[in-house]
């Protein structure tokens, strides 16, 4: 089957599952909420305005996992992928247009929740707020960040075979190993796939990464739990 009714048949998937869209919808309204929280209570010793307005991309992109994941694990119950690749028989075909399916919606919300969460942060902010300079690239590393986490529990998902032991092992490590690990080492943590990439949502930056430099190790990231996820479907049965 050639990829378009492939990549087709896949976004149809994604439309169809309730969990997938609450899970699009909690992106955008987590973001802007948290955002907007603390841009009304910016951090007086340590002044970013750009990040106080994305500051809810912490908590966002945890529904941008659980995006990623369920997308995935949906078919690995009940034996669904056995179903799919009887249609699809060409398994990294497949894999390629079940990526794509999840990046194209997750980079849509992605662009919108920067969007919204940019206009939010400049009202509550007012002109202590980020420039619109600052801002439209803190809008587009939002989208990207939250595309790339998307697809990193996609990935991950792939290998390990189930949605619960990748949320076990992401959530975790983004809201307490993360921090544990950059408060604790000199540097190594900035090179971590969640603070990586949200170089990008800050003013000044003190480590060794730029704005799309940082996104560019996110991206390796990603690429490399794709590219295991791809080997996984390919070498192991359904």
């Amino acid at each position: 089957m050639p990829f378009v009714p492939v990549l087709r048949a896949e976004l149809i998937k994604i439309r169809t599952l309730r969990s997938l869209i609450g899970a699009l919808a909690a992106v955008v309204l987590v973001t802007a909420a948290f955002s907007a929280l603390a841009s009304a209570s910016p951090d007086e010793n340590d002044p970013d305005p750009l990040f106080s307005a994305f500051f809810g991309i912490s908590f966002g992109q945890i529904a941008a996992l659980a995006f990623g994941t369920t997308a995935v694990a949906a078919e690995f119950r009940g034996g669904a992928l056995r179903l799919t690749l009887a249609a699809t028989p060409d398994r990294t075909r497949w894999f390629a247009a079940k990526a794509a399916a999840i990046a194209l919606p997750a980079l849509a919300v992605g662009l919108l929740t920067g969007a919204v969460t940019l206009l939010v942060g400049k009202a509550v902010l007012g002109a202590d707020g980020p420039t619109w300079a600052e801002g439209l690239r803190g809008a587009v590393g939002c989208a990207l960040q939250l595309t790339l986490m998307a697809l990193f529990a996609a990935g991950l998902t792939t290998v390990l075979r189930s949605g619960v032991a990748t949320l076990s092992i992401l959530i975790p490590f983004l809201l307490i190993v993360s921090f544990v690990i950059g408060d604790m080492s000199s540097g190594i943590a900035d090179f971590l796939p969640d603070r990586a990439g949200q170089v990008a949502l800050h003013s000044t930056w003190d480590g060794p990464l730029g704005p799309w430099t940082g996104l560019a190790v996110c991206a390796l990231w990603t690429t490399a739990a794709l590219l295991a996820g791809a080997w996984s479907v390919s070498r192991r049965d359904a």
